[in-house]
């Protein structure tokens, strides 16, 4: 961090800026067309990019308010900003912006995940399959985790000219809405399958706006979850807080700082992780 010591004055300053640019934002929403577009997809991005780097609230999960306070809720404003950007796709993928997206659409993802990370979200998918919160319900979990799955596959088979920011997103994107009200109702298996994502996007912490964010929805995980339940974020609470254990290619990555991890992504899962053994789950 540049001049840590203004902090809090560049804070304030882009406070106001936000303020000042949400403005015009909201204005050209309802009004978006070719001559705006990617002046709105621009806007939109730094939008995000603050959501994330804004002050954490102790007790967010990055989506709802907590035990009737306020906090960040950067994952519905992804979607939000996600579904505006949609209706004007066509053109900023054409437009002068255009080389910085990659369409996801264009080629499938390879099919290969380090074993023991495939055989943990077979666990997960087990266990939304065996819930008792009603069929929508597991309907909208097995989806959320066969989304999870393939950004899993997507960046372990990611190649050198695709943006892991933009694997990372698509989960939140693409998961259905009824997973998202479960997750604002904090519901177990809601909560597990976002820790099995903070993987994911503790993969981001390369970027200073996402540093951290893993680490500390994955602490927040575990004090909402009975006890019961704590057992299924035993994996991803290892991945995130025993970096050391996170191996690439082989050999363990040389964080710059931190609990941080490298930018290969190709074998990112010890085969040393212990899964919970059935035992322990059933327990």
């Amino acid at each position: 961090m540049l001049r840590p010591e203004k902090q809090s004055y560049y804070s304030r300053v882009a406070i106001k800026q936000q303020d000042a640019a949400l403005g015009t934002f909201r204005a050209i929403m309802s009004n978006m067309d070719e001559s705006n577009c990617d002046a709105f997809f621009a806007l939109s991005s730094l939008i995000v990019v603050y959501g994330f780097d804004s002050p954490k609230s102790s007790d967010s999960l990055g989506m709802f308010s907590y035990n009737g306070q306020d906090s960040d809720e950067w994952l519905p404003l992804i979607r939000g900003v996600n579904s505006i950007l949609q209706t004007v796709w066509p053109w900023i993928k054409n437009g002068r912006l255009s080389g910085l997206l990659h369409d996801h659409q264009q080629e499938p993802p390879q099919k290969q995940l380090p074993d023991v990370l495939d055989e943990q979200l077979s666990h997960l998918e087990k266990l939304c399959e065996n819930s008792t919160d009603g069929e929508e319900p597991m309907k909208a979990y097995k989806s959320t985790v066969s989304v999870l799955r393939t950004c899993f596959i997507r960046m372990n088979n990611r190649p050198p000219y695709e943006c892991e920011v933009s694997i990372a997103f698509l989960w939140p994107v693409l998961v259905p809405s009824e997973f998202m009200k479960l997750l604002n109702s904090r519901r177990p298996i809601a909560l597990v399958i976002l820790a099995h994502y903070c993987v994911i996007l503790h993969h981001l912490d390369d970027y200073w706006w996402t540093r951290g964010w893993a680490m500390h929805i994955i602490r927040n995980i575990h004090r909402e979850l009975e006890d019961e339940w704590r057992c299924w974020i035993q994996w991803p609470s290892s991945v995130i807080t025993v970096d050391e254990k996170v191996l690439t290619d082989g050999k363990l990555p040389n964080p710059i700082s931190g609990s941080r991890v490298s930018n290969n992504f190709h074998t990112a899962i010890d085969q040393s992780l212990e899964i919970p053994s059935e035992e322990l789950r059933s327990s």
